[in-house]
């Protein structure tokens, strides 16, 4: 077989492969979130409705924190202590976050809430409601 006949083939394979990988290499890097063009996927668009029904009352708009309670788009921790801490809630000194492991709006949407947030306090998404990709 001729290299000429082969050589865009193995081109293709390499440029598809390669744009596959950065999204890869994205969630690799611990990225839960897409946004392209400005507009988020499905999980992060999900993630900002759950947080504005139930976290932003103490969390405040966008994640910005309260007068009782701590910002989180400052100091977002990593994604299992966010888990434990939204299921189990968090006591320390006089601040108290109940916990929503019973609560079937906030519970199944853990990781949806996390790339919402993420995405925020990684700088990759403003305040206010973004626009959701199409599918």
């Amino acid at each position: 077989m001729s290299l000429w006949l082969v050589l865009p083939s193995v081109v293709a394979f390499t440029l598809a492969a390669g744009f596959g990988a950065s999204s890869q290499a994205e969630l690799a890097a611990g990225k839960f979130y897409e946004i392209v063009g400005g507009k988020v996927d499905a999980r992060t668009y999900n993630g900002f409705r759950r947080y504005h029904g139930s976290c932003n009352h103490c969390h405040g708009p966008d994640g910005m924190g309260s007068t009782f309670a701590s910002a989180l788009v400052d100091r977002l921790p990593d994604l299992e202590v966010f888990r434990r801490n939204v299921r189990d809630g968090v006591r320390s000194g006089p601040s108290v976050m109940q916990g929503f492991a019973d609560d079937p709006n906030v519970a199944p949407y853990i990781d949806d809430i996390y790339a919402y947030l993420q995405a925020r306090a990684d700088g990759a998404l403003g305040r206010g409601r973004p626009e959701r990709l199409e599918n």
